[in-house]
């Protein structure tokens, strides 16, 4: 997010400014509203910023609580308590941007207990990003193991903020990771086109090998055994701050939502090798240098969102395949965490048909998370709440 608890920026983050570009994609109309509601409503988190599950049949919920902690709890509305599976706030820094940023778990997770970790930390009052393995307790289903952390890699984060933090296994087997461009303003380093980086890129890596170590390199990487330099963990590149990926499972597609610098907010349809533009251009704006930017193998965005609409920090979401809402089948539903409005984007052929605006006042959306039945729900970063689609 633009600035997560960083309320003296907001002024920045609301910053308008006027642009004459042409959109990208079909302008938002208003559907018929969705209902928002509660999805349990007796239960609080602080700062959350990612929901999952664990496809283990257990039907419980995981939620990431920014400043180091994990929760789980039933699946239930009635549901009265969550638990704590794991706490590492001690190794957390957490502030603005930083945290404990995102979750995922092993595809076997039900055999081996393996889930992944992305948060950032401090080694020597150096800020970086570590990605690490850890395993659920033995004896106890609700509880991680502390003393399982194996460390995959980790990297220099040069500031606090565009830190990414997603984390997503696709049907590949295969771990995906989305970084940010390392932050301040503008990319001054310009690591979004720096394939030796790591910063700026959706990462994809092998958590089953070793040949790296804790991991290994997909032979089918864009990189993998170049003689350049260049990360061989880079699958895609050109990105300011992906905040949020996720995998739909049903056509193998993967989506970003990449938050904007002062323009535009943008949606992504991720494949492998792909440059997304960042810092040459804002969305399908030139951005550095500021004109004759150069178009030609840089891949535009499924849907530009001027922020002059009022987007300014876009947070990705996810394919809608559940049951509870017919109307939203196929289509991508996403939010911004500053006007707290919901879209659902329909596309075909991987072009954006129609853009929705389906609910409005909704909060600051942190992510998007789904349980095993594919049902949706929404994390209002500032309430603390949980929320869900319904029909009108």
């Amino acid at each position: 997010m633009k600035r997560l608890m960083i309320r003296s920026l907001a002024g920045l983050a609301l910053l308008i400014t006027a642009n004459a570009s042409k959109p990208h994609g079909p302008r938002p109309r208003t559907a018929a509203s969705m209902k928002v509601v509660e999805a349990f409503p007796k239960l609080h988190f602080d700062l959350p910023v990612d929901l999952t599950h664990a496809n283990d049949g257990t039907n419980r919920l995981f939620v990431l609580e920014q400043e180091g902690t994990i929760r789980v709890f039933e699946n239930a509305a009635a549901t009265s308590s969550s638990k704590i599976f794991l706490d590492i706030k001690k190794l957390v820094s957490y502030g603005g941007e930083a945290g404990l940023l995102g979750l995922a778990f092993h595809p076997d997770y039900k055999t081996n207990g393996y889930f992944f970790l992305n948060y950032m930390t401090k080694v020597s009052g150096k800020l970086e990003t570590a990605i690490v393995r850890y395993k659920v307790s033995g004896t106890d289903p609700d509880r991680a193991d502390p003393a399982s952390a194996t460390v995959l890699f980790t990297f220099d984060q040069p500031f606090d903020n565009h830190n990414g933090g997603g984390m997503k296994f696709g049907k590949d087997g295969y771990l995906y990771i989305s970084t940010g461009d390392g932050g301040s303003w503008g990319d001054p380093s310009n690591n979004g086109q720096n394939k030796s980086a790591w910063l700026g890129k959706i990462l994809r890596v092998d958590v089953n090998s070793s040949s790296k170590g804790n991991y290994g390199i997909p032979a089918d990487n864009p990189f993998a055994g170049n003689k350049e330099g260049f990360r061989e963990e880079i699958y895609a590149y050109g990105l300011r701050n992906p905040w949020r990926i996720s995998f739909d499972d049903a056509t193998n597609t993967l989506w970003a939502g990449d938050v904007g610098q002062n323009k535009r907010e943008e949606i992504n349809i991720i494949v492998k090798g792909g440059n997304y533009g960042w810092r040459l251009k804002e969305s399908i704006d030139c951005y550095n240098p500021k004109r004759d930017c150069g178009g030609e193998g840089l891949i535009d965005p499924v849907l530009d969102l001027p922020q002059a609409n009022g987007e300014h920090s876009i947070t990705g979401g996810f394919v809608y395949r559940g049951k509870a809402v017919p109307s939203l089948e196929g289509k991508y539903v996403f939010g911004d965490y500053v006007s707290g409005r919901l879209f659902a984007l329909e596309t075909r052929n991987g072009k954006a048909v129609q853009n929705s605006i389906i609910a409005e006042g909704v909060g600051q959306i942190s992510a998007f998370g789904t349980d095993q039945s594919h049902e949706l729900y929404i994390c209002n970063h500032g309430t603390g709440k949980i929320m869900k689609l319904a029909q009108p």
